[in-house]
């Protein structure tokens, strides 16, 4: 069954939930003769990935999604061998399946194929093929997904990949902090910042959803999911379509259980796992019959949390401020300040690296260390 954060997803420029200027803004850039490189910046869950979509719908046409080759910068900064994944990619070789390969290739034939459930152009006119003696015929969208973590050396090769494609290819970029992308790549991109969504907003969003599945919400719930989602669209439809399978939306105290319950207790038994000294602890485990190690202690809870919940580190953070000052803990007074110090440092590192995890591993022996004095 698909996803309410699928089949809802906005299918023209004026379904964005945003101002109407960045509306006019996008399908400008979109729908003109020479469309820009594209950088959509914004916090978590305000849709810059449905802004993409929208955006590579109107500037390829029907058959955009064979035509758009996207990275994940954060995915690619936790695998192995990134730099060679990243290189692959990027350069040019003879891989049929590389970006470089791709862009090499001929403009796409729209009129070898149909698309059915094609919604049609989001700036409600087809752009893309229409005939005009200074438009630019693109051929292929490259999309790097949270920029953010390419790192300095990815984003030169990037520059020039910009350079060299720029006759028939556009590059979109998605970020939560574009401050880290470097003065050369920001310099050569329009730059589309989607703030964060209103309680109105997400709740009237939410009531129409509410209204099309034919739900019956208490009064109440409604804004309470838009008020725990703090501006997150995404969250918020999530939330809806969870409690609206599991049929609880008709008691407000549904929320408040789903909400306490999700987290505390894990993260809870990851700051006591380090107090305990117990930061990194490696175990022997079968797995298909073979034996390999574990990481468990405080980073292997850490690690299993926020891949299976899908925590952003940022929310992570969130999570233990709120277990420490909620007073579950019952921490000594001057250890409780240090720990809230050292939280408070890894909060603002994690807004100038492309390697968060590693600010969460400091602040988890610090902990250690506190706690061991």
């Amino acid at each position: 069954m698909t996803s309410w954060l699928e089949s809802k997803a906005p299918t023209k420029f004026s379904d964005l939930l945003t101002s109407d200027a960045i509306k006019e803004t996008l399908q400008t850039a979109s729908t003109g003769a020479n469309p820009p490189h594209l950088l959509i910046s914004g916090p978590n869950g305000v849709g810059k990935t449905a802004v993409m979509r929208l955006l590579a719908r109107q500037l390829l046409g029907p058959g955009w999604q064979s035509t758009t080759h996207i990275l994940n910068a954060k995915d690619l900064s936790r695998m192995p061998g990134a730099m060679k994944k990243f290189e692959d990619f990027i350069r040019p070789s003879d891989s049929s399946n590389s970006l470089a390969g791709l862009t090499s290739l001929d403009i796409f034939s729209e009129s070898v194929a149909e698309f059915p459930n094609d919604p049609g152009p989001p700036s409600g006119q087809e752009t893309f093929n229409k005939p005009t003696q200074n438009r630019i015929k693109l051929s292929r969208i490259i999309v790097i997904e949270d920029a953010d973590y390419l790192g300095n050396l990815r984003q030169a090769y990037l520059r020039r990949m910009m350079e060299q494609s720029s006759l028939t290819s556009r590059f979109i970029f998605t970020t939560t902090t574009p401050s880290r992308l470097i003065e050369a790549l920001r310099s050569r991109v329009q730059h589309v910042r989607i703030p964060r969504y209103s309680n109105k907003v997400v709740e009237q969003k939410l009531a129409d959803i509410a209204n099309q599945e034919n739900l019956d919400p208490a009064r109440g719930v409604i804004g309470d999911i838009a008020h725990v989602s703090e501006g997150n669209i995404r969250k918020a439809i999530f939330i809806l379509e969870l409690m609206g399978k599991r049929e609880l939306l008709s008691n407000r105290r549904h929320l408040q259980e789903l909400m306490s319950s999700v987290k505390v207790r894990e993260i809870q038994h990851v700051l006591e796992e380090a107090m305990r000294g117990r930061v990194h602890e490696w175990r022997w485990e079968k797995t298909n019959g073979r034996n390999q190690r574990a990481l468990k202690g405080a980073m292997g809870l850490l690690d299993n949390l926020t891949e299976r919940q899908n925590l952003e580190p940022e929310d992570v953070v969130i999570q233990f401020h709120r277990l420490l000052t909620e007073g579950r803990m019952n921490l000594d007074d001057r250890l409780l300040a240090k720990i809230l110090v050292s939280l408070a440092k890894c909060e603002v590192s994690l807004f100038k690296t492309s390697q968060p995890r590693i600010e969460l591993e400091r602040f988890l022996l610090d902990v250690a260390a506190f706690s061991e004095n």
